[in-house]
């Protein structure tokens, strides 16, 4: 298994494996939609609704398993941890902004909202080695 900081303690041990239990399902689901038709007679239909659900259902998962990882854990990992999400929560808001005015008013391409997810996660992973202390 990958080597994380949080991973030494039953809670980080706990959140390496939930991260795992949701991520799998979420990328496998991503690439058979990219690399095969097998979801394309649902795309704009009632049935596509059920798909785009099915997808986002891991990134919820995610999302708790790290609000787990910061309930389960003691007072120092539960305020980095906070501090970090934080953060990177602002960067990718702030990002995600940016991209969006750059479309309306600077003519940027289109990009698809699901990319704050990623985004998100970039930016976690960007901030969390400057932020290691509760200060």
């Amino acid at each position: 298994m990958l080597t994380l900081s949080k991973q030494h303690t039953p809670a980080g041990r706990r959140y390496v494996l939930r991260t795992f239990a949701f991520m799998i399902p979420y990328m496998l689901l991503c690439v058979a939609m990219m690399t095969t038709d097998a979801f394309d007679e649902l795309m704009g239909k009632p049935a596509g609704w059920a798909l785009a659900a099915a997808v986002a259902a891991p990134v919820v998962g995610q999302l708790w398993a790290t609000l787990a990882l910061m309930r389960e854990s003691d007072e120092f990992v539960r305020m980095v941890t906070a501090k970090q999400f934080i953060i990177a929560s602002g960067l990718a808001m702030a990002a995600a902004t940016f991209w969006g005015f750059g479309e309306s008013f600077a003519g940027a391409p289109h990009l698809p909202a699901w990319l704050i997810y990623p985004l998100f996660w970039a930016a976690f992973g960007l901030v969390a080695p400057f932020i290691r202390s509760s200060n």
